[in-house]
């Protein structure tokens, strides 16, 4: 089923309530990770749960996917579907949409065995779209929509990040 119109619509209503009340998009979310056990973390926002582990050759029980992973997977999953908001904002009909994302990183790193950063050393994207529009169309959306990508904007450019610490003793 096609939910393109569908999409279009949410998209006109949000985009019109945030004209008229730019303070409505303006916000913070929260997310508290906890290790269980090992290595092994839960990570709580809202009513998710999601399980975060490391693989067993470096301490952790495999039993779930690694941090890597899941930045991995916000930077693609948030282009995907800043790509398919766009096209249906814009009339593109998209048949099949898919975003393949590569990352470079020396592992050693993390085990202070390299002096190379411990991130990536260059993060690429391949986006693959079945459509019947044409290609310029196409090339001209996904420009359009890259520079409204959340996740692409926080890979590409330097965020302020702060660490706070508090520490307690136990009872």
């Amino acid at each position: 089923m096609n939910r393109q119109p569908e999409i279009a619509t949410a998209f006109a209503g949000v985009a019109t309530a945030f004209q008229h009340k730019p303070e409505l998009g303006i916000g913070t979310q929260t997310s508290v990770t906890t290790i269980v056990d090992g290595l092994l973390c839960d990570v709580r926002e809202g009513e998710w749960t999601l399980s975060v582990d490391m693989p067993e050759a470096a301490g952790g029980s495999g039993t779930a996917p690694t941090p890597g992973v899941f930045g991995r997977a916000a930077l693609g999953s948030c282009l995907a579907l800043t790509y398919m908001m766009w096209a249906s904002k814009e009339g593109i009909n998209i048949q099949k949409l898919e975003v393949e994302v590569q990352a470079d990183f020396d592992e050693g790193a993390i085990f202070g065995t390299s002096d190379a950063d411990p991130g990536y050393s260059e993060v690429r994207y391949c986006v693959k779209i079945q459509s019947e529009a044409d290609e310029a169309d196409i090339v001209r959306l996904l420009d359009r929509a890259d520079r409204h990508s959340p996740y692409r904007d926080v890979f590409a450019r330097p965020q302020q990040l702060i660490r706070q610490i508090e520490i307690t003793t136990p009872d």
